[in-house]
């Protein structure tokens, strides 16, 4: 019985122990197996005493923002691939379409001086485009027909201005194989437009194109087969290379501003001309941004706010106080005049101002605003240099914008000279297979600050329609211009 009151006595101070500790009995005898509770609740009582929870925290925060870190410098570095390989392919596309239209020039051209002036650009845009290409995440096996494409129509180019600059005209064959070169561009041309439709679409990515380059961009770009320039290689060896650069501007800044009339007025002067172009019922607020004095044209600049809530910005010559650009925009909701009319609002507009004898020339159409090229003429000429540009909304009439620079630089009665290449003499140096649709006397401007009379001939050549210009004293081809009719106007390049 005593026996028996002292084992009792010490499962009644287990018990109690274990109470206390917080810990359950062990179904095993003599408490030597501790149960997987229990150990839990060790490691949270051991975590508790040592600080052990804050630093597991702590590594654990530390692992995430790692891992954040690292999610967004790989995001940011296929951002940045992505937008490597945008501009790349973006310059792809701007040289194709330049050697496609070089090209279509080469073809028309008439003379040697400027046959080789037209083969060296796309000798040079040809170039530029292989590099840009080369720049794509697409295996160069992939791309070697366009690869081979791009590099013979750079290598005839340059082979054939060389003839050129030697005088020697182009044959019949080099002359279809320019014209079947064109053709190829074309195609070239029109599947890159596609792809990148698709590109800013989002129908396709750059991930894709790398991983599914052959049945996407391959296929699509490398139209051109290998067999297509069998006949064009046999005449390479013929020719060395040679480096030939010559530029046409379309714009010149003249060091006289022979337009720019007047005395120098100060800033309070400029303000009140631009509020009477504008005119005050117009505007709400008008503010200064001061003298601009690193513009072509010195002048005071303001920024306006309209009573319509729309913002407008104007420019004053210091010198005469003309109107160097105006800009504004609103939301054209109709298109209720025809160009036409357009054509008409504009010269009034012009005329208004005291600036006449302007005749529009070509236009470009965007969101209901047409922007239209006025060209000065004198005694039947059209001057081509003392351009003013305005921007007319096509529901109203209002005159949205005006750019001035080229006849403020430039406009001054002109002494025409004697053409001594009759209109007749000039027609004849025209390639045969323009088919010329009007003709006239034309100034044009040249790279080196100086003017050239010529005589101008528009014209088609199958679907393409052009612009030659031969020099009335000389009979040189001055130069070729495509004309451009989009949906939206007419340019030239």
């Amino acid at each position: 019985m005593h026996n028996e009151g002292r084992v009792n006595q010490a499962d009644v101070s287990l018990t109690v122990q274990n109470a206390q500790s917080g810990r359950v009995p062990s179904c095993a005898e003599g408490g030597k197996m501790i149960s997987l509770k229990e150990k839990v609740y060790d490691w949270k009582d051991r975590l508790k005493d040592r600080h052990m929870l804050t630093l597991v925290v702590t590594l654990i925060a530390i692992i995430v923002a790692l891992g954040l870190y690292t999610y967004k410098k790989q995001r940011d570095y296929r951002q940045a691939s992505e937008n490597a390989y945008n501009m790349a392919f973006f310059e792809l596309v701007d040289y194709v379409d330049s050697v496609e239209v070089y090209l279509a020039k080469a073809l028309v051209s008439n003379t040697p001086e400027h046959g080789a002036e037209t083969l060296t650009y796309v000798w040079r845009e040809a170039n530029l485009a292989q590099s840009y290409l080369a720049r794509l995440p697409i295996n160069s096996s992939e791309l070697e027909n366009t690869a081979k494409f791009l590099n013979q129509v750079s290598d005839y180019s340059y082979a054939l201005s060389r003839k050129n600059i030697d005088n020697q005209p182009l044959t019949q064959q080099e002359l279809d194989n320019l014209k079947e070169l064109h053709q190829y561009s074309v195609d070239l041309k029109n599947t890159l437009n596609q792809l990148s439709e698709d590109l800013n679409s989002g129908r396709i990515s750059w991930g894709e194109l790398t991983k599914k380059a052959a049945p996407v961009f391959a296929q699509e770009v490398s139209n051109v087969s290998k067999e297509s320039f069998s006949n064009l290689e046999e005449n390479f060896h013929e020719y060395a290379g040679l480096i030939y650069d010559g530029a046409f501007s379309e714009h010149m800044t003249n060091p006289e501003r022979k337009g720019l009339t007047g005395e120098e007025i100060d800033e309070e002067t400029a303000k009140q001309r631009a509020i009477e172009f504008i005119g005050s019922d117009n505007i709400k607020e008008i503010n200064s941004n001061g003298l601009n004095q690193n513009a072509n044209i010195q002048s005071y600049d303001f920024s306006v706010t309209r009573n319509d809530g729309d913002n407008a910005w104007i420019s004053i010559s210091q010198k005469g106080g003309h109107v160097v650009l105006y800009n504004s925009n609103k939301d054209v909701k109709a298109e209720v005049l025809t160009q036409e009319q357009a054509n008409e609002v504009g010269q009034k507009f012009l005329e208004s101002r005291k600036i006449y004898n302007m005749k529009p020339t070509y236009y470009l159409k965007q969101n209901g605003i047409v922007t239209i090229n006025y060209a000065y003429t004198q005694d039947n000429v059209t001057v081509y240099p003392d351009l003013i540009k305005l921007k007319v909304a096509l529901d109203d009439g209002e005159i949205m914008g005006m750019e001035t620079s080229g006849y403020l630089n430039s406009h001054t009665p002109r002494a025409f000279v004697t053409p001594k290449i009759s209109q007749d003499e000039a027609r004849s140096k025209i390639n045969k297979n323009l088919e010329i649709t009007s003709e006239g006397l034309a100034m044009i401007p040249t790279e080196y600050q100086t003017e050239i009379l010529c005589w101008e001939f528009k014209g088609n050549v199958e679907d393409r329609q052009f612009l030659v210009y031969i020099n009335v004293e000389t009979g040189k081809e001055e130069d070729v211009l495509v004309i451009l009719d989009t949906p939206n106007g007419t340019m030239t390049m």
